[in-house]
């Protein structure tokens, strides 16, 4: 079949390096891929489209030997071109057929060196010696040859996210690797390092090298891949050339219906809900430290905290999520002092809190989603005389499932099974329960498709017309300026003054995200300056 156009609508007559028949593969009742053909050619960057639970990450996990499908085959070039059936269920045999995969969650040991996580696992136990210098100079040909830089000497857990992708990359390129996949390889990177991952995956399917990622950002896929498959419901519902293609036609494919941006309506805000005069926290590092912070937000507001990541954001989110203590300033909430910091005590004072990673910090994996639904008023509403209430837990969570169309087995399936779309619809259903006064949102759309950011955005606005004040916390600059009303910036731990979203440049929030151009006046100091 080498050399020969795929009958997949390319039209290419680059040699096939990858093929899957007819992929169907069901947990329990859920039928995650149906009958999914799919071709990839050497040379060809090809994105996997679909919203959160499309069925993308379970075929790349069948492809790669983590799953083993119930029906269907995957064939792969060997050396020679030759097409030949890949050994289901087999990790080993997929990394032997020259297929490499990145996932979205790295598998690296932060203790040991670059180095060593690359060529972990790659040498004889009975070998006496390693041949670290060999190593070393075969991977200085691999950097040169992709543009791949990484400081290869030093402990994986001090490098930056987009290093350790680069480490990830290596590894599979060390390997020998003729396939590589990638799942959802942006999710955790700035712009600036997803620049320079494509930049990196153009070179390296230049030289011959067949890629696919797996995405659901219609502006990545459009920008940097030659051909996309849309998967929806499990399904192949699209396969088309990227030149060209409409951003909303991919839209509409990925969720079955058109998706119409969402954008705030300008309201005259209410009366003070949250007030940080002076607020520090103490941290051992510019992520987990506040310097001085004031901020106002007032009833139906959304005021937006823009910033690259680890600039005092998380600092902000787990002090206002009870989990840290201020060491100086004052904390109002609803008109009276804030003296007790601790979970419970913000869930009782009606702060709706959604975390920034819901895989650690907003769900209990093992847990099931009747559980996640009710994990913050266990004590309450769901327990009678130590006795937790599981009916009325189940139909507290069918009723989320039903109202925020959480695609899930059931109640009772465990919260890890859900994608990250409907993982962060149930923290969401949870968190907006009750209609809190004060609603904190730390990145609530990270990892999500472009289906599930529009309903939460959705929700958002609905509980900010409602009356609710919202801190959203966001480095996705398109979403604070659609959602906000007035946006601050985090820069070095410090928070800027909260400008009007309406006209703000966004040259100069972008010096000021930098560091530069901010005003960190105190409120008190401004008001006498306006006055």
């Amino acid at each position: 079949m080498a050399g020969i156009a795929a009958p997949d609508g390319s039209g290419t007559t680059r040699p096939v390096a990858l093929e899957l028949r007819g992929i169907t593969k069901r947990f329990g009742p859920l039928l995650a891929n149906d009958g999914i053909d799919l071709t990839l050619h050497r040379g060809e960057i090809l994105a996997m489209l679909g919203e959160n639970g499309a069925g993308k990450t379970t075929l790349m996990n069948i492809l790669f030997g983590h799953y083993t499908a119930d029906a269907g085959t995957v064939r792969v070039a060997d050396g020679t071109g030759r097409l030949v059936p890949l050994p289901p269920g087999r990790p080993r045999a997929a990394l032997a057929a020259g297929i490499g995969m990145v996932h979205q969650h790295f598998t690296l040991a932060e203790a040991l060196s670059g180095l060593d996580n690359i060529t972990l696992g790659t040498e004889p136990l009975w070998r006496l010696r390693r041949r670290t210098d060999e190593a070393r100079d075969r991977l200085a040909a691999l950097m040169a040859r992709a543009g791949l830089t990484v400081d290869l000497a030093a402990p994986v857990g001090s490098l930056t996210v987009g290093e350790r992708q680069r480490i990830e990359i290596l590894k599979a390129l060390y390997r020998d690797a003729r396939v590589l996949i990638l799942d959802e390889p942006t999710a955790v990177l700035t712009p600036a390092e997803s620049e320079g991952l494509f930049s990196v995956l153009r070179a390296l399917a230049a030289q011959g090298l067949a890629i696919a990622f797996i995405s659901h950002k219609l502006g990545e896929v459009v920008a940097g891949s030659d051909r996309v498959a849309v998967l929806r419901a499990g399904r192949k519902v699209a396969e088309r050339a990227t030149a060209g293609a409409d951003r909303a036609d991919l839209a509409a494919l990925m969720v079955g219906r058109a998706v119409a941006p969402v954008r705030r309506t300008a309201r005259a805000p209410g009366p003070e809900v949250l007030a940080l005069e002076g607020v520090a926290v103490a941290g051992p590092d510019l992520r987990n430290r506040l310097d001085r912070a004031d901020l106002v937000v007032r009833a139906g507001e959304i005021v937006g905290i823009a910033g690259v990541a680890g600039n005092g954001q998380a600092a902000l989110a787990r002090l206002l999520f009870g989990l840290a203590r201020p060491n100086a300033g004052s904390v109002r909430l609803l008109g009276r002092p804030v003296t007790r910091f601790d979970p419970r005590a913000a869930i009782r004072a009606g702060i709706g809190r959604i975390p920034e990673d819901r895989h650690h910090e907003g769900a209990v994996p093992a847990m099931s989603v009747a559980e996640n639904a009710a994990i913050e008023e266990i004590r309450g509403r769901f327990q009678w005389f130590g006795i937790l209430r599981r009916r009325r837990m189940a139909a507290r969570a069918r009723d989320a499932i039903e109202a925020y169309g959480i695609r899930c087995p059931g109640p009772d399936a465990p919260i890890r099974l859900l994608s990250g779309g409907n993982m962060q619809k149930v923290i969401l259903a949870r968190a907006l329960d009750g209609a809190p006064a004060l609603i904190v949102a730390a990145q609530p759309t990270r990892g999500l498709d472009v289906g599930a950011v529009a309903e939460i955005h959705r929700r958002l606005l609905d509980a900010s017309g409602r009356g609710a004040a919202i801190v959203l916390i966001s480095e996705d600059l398109d979403e604070v300026f659609a959602l906000s009303d007035r946006i601050a910036v985090m820069a070095r731990a410090r928070l800027s003054a909260a400008l009007p979203a309406e006209g703000l440049d966004r040259t100069r929030l972008g010096l000021m995200m930098a560091g530069q151009d901010v005003d960190h006046t105190p409120a008190p100091e401004r008001a006498r300056e306006s006055a």
